[in-house]
């Protein structure tokens, strides 16, 4: 196995519980303040959006998926899952935060989605003429066509996907990341308040 190749496996392992550990730095180094956490709902809510829409379509390992947001880019949950990151790092209000999430996205989900094209490829015939016409991350502005194929999703949104997935996690996991962030705005005023008296 090459470097690169071991690389991509422990980034594939790693990136869960990775995310745990970041979570805990950004709670301690976010610096929010209302006005921060009100412009961030600008990339959180899309992004929430975008996962559960892909969530709703995507039948992993199973077959290529090629409609909804899978006709606009290959990565669309990888795609919510940054938007929603640099969502909270805007909220945080620290480059520090910012510096760090794009280091983790650039050393764990790089290769990440590179190992999973290489799975997709191997699996799947037609994946080579979807990533001709689909970008990897960034987005189309309008949708990618394709013949009928026997091997790829040609499927509409499910909620049984959506629920398989439970990427209501997602939703939830945003607002207990909202609560952390109003909570400690409002104990960090209270002690603002304490020490001018």
């Amino acid at each position: 196995m090459s470097e690169r190749t071991r690389w991509q496996a422990i980034a594939r392992r790693i990136r869960v519980p990775l995310g745990f550990v970041f979570a805990g730095v950004f709670l301690w180094r976010a610096q929010p303040t209302w006005k921060t956490m009100l412009l961030s709902l600008l990339l959180v809510v899309p992004g929430l959006w975008l996962r559960a829409y892909a969530a709703g379509y995507v039948r992993k390992n199973a077959e290529l998926t090629f409609t909804g947001p899978y006709a606009y880019t290959r990565n669309p949950l990888y795609l919510g899952s940054m938007m929603i990151a640099f969502g909270f790092a805007a909220a945080a209000a620290s480059w520090v935060i910012l510096v760090a999430l794009a280091m983790l996205f650039a050393a764990i989900y790089v290769p990440t989605i590179l190992s999973e094209e290489a799975y997709l490829r191997e699996h799947f015939a037609g994946f080579d003429a979807y990533a001709a016409k689909v970008p990897r991350l960034l987005p189309r502005l309008t949708p990618a066509s394709f013949p009928a194929n026997e091997n790829a999703s040609g499927g509409r949104f499910s909620g049984e996907q959506w629920q398989h997935h439970r990427e209501y996690n997602a939703l939830m996991g945003a607002g207990a990341i909202y609560l952390a962030l109003a909570v400690r705005l409002v104990l960090h005023h209270h002690e603002v308040m304490g020490g001018l008296r």
